[in-house]
């Protein structure tokens, strides 16, 4: 059964995008400092090709809206599997000609069952500090990889900015390198 799991690089600090984060800005200033761990987007060798192997074969990706509309929805295509958006409001007018895209308009379990089903026996790939909020908050989520940066941003937009409550979680993995401390941990419930 798929797993729905939480992809993201973030900084020492909590920072998953640095200031001026925006739409023709995405990411903000900064922003590629915390993807420098995969290098020049070729599968990297050891260690680093499992993560990167597991980032590019999801079954299918549950994305925040702000995330998306940032990039335009990937140009209607990522990894070429359904991108599930969760939101309260209708999509766009883009939207219409990226038929991958399915905007959830009923909540984030909904956007969760309707993305494991699409993904058949491979991961979900969430993405959106929000977005993950609400599925820790929701119980939707179950791991989080998180690419542990050595830089300290100082300000932006933080990926755990505001949660109802304590979530404990367990390490299942972490592989150590010279860019990043890439952690892996399961939810628990």
């Amino acid at each position: 059964m798929a797993a729905s799991v939480l992809f993201m690089s973030m900084s020492l600090d909590g920072y998953i995008a640095g200031p001026h984060d925006e739409v023709g800005h995405p990411g903000g200033d900064g922003f590629d400092r915390l993807h420098e761990w995969y290098g020049d987007f070729s599968r990297p060798s050891g260690a680093v090709g499992e993560l990167w192997d597991e980032w590019n074969t999801p079954g299918s990706i549950l994305a925040g809206r702000r995330t998306v509309e940032q990039i335009d929805h990937w140009g209607g295509d990522n990894h070429g599997v359904p991108i599930f958006v969760p939101s309260h409001r209708p999509p766009g007018p883009s939207v219409a000609n990226y038929p991958l895209v399915t905007y959830v308009r009923d909540g984030i379990k909904s956007a969760m069952a309707q993305a494991k089903a699409a993904a058949g026996n491979l991961n979900v790939l969430v993405l959106g500090a929000y977005t993950a909020q609400r599925a820790l908050e929701a119980g939707v989520l179950d791991e989080l990889q998180i690419h542990q940066i050595p830089v300290l941003f100082g300000g932006g937009r933080r990926l755990f900015d505001v949660l109802p409550s304590q979530i404990e979680l367990e390490i299942v993995r972490v592989i150590d390198t010279p860019a990043a401390t890439h952690i892996r941990y399961r939810v628990r419930r």
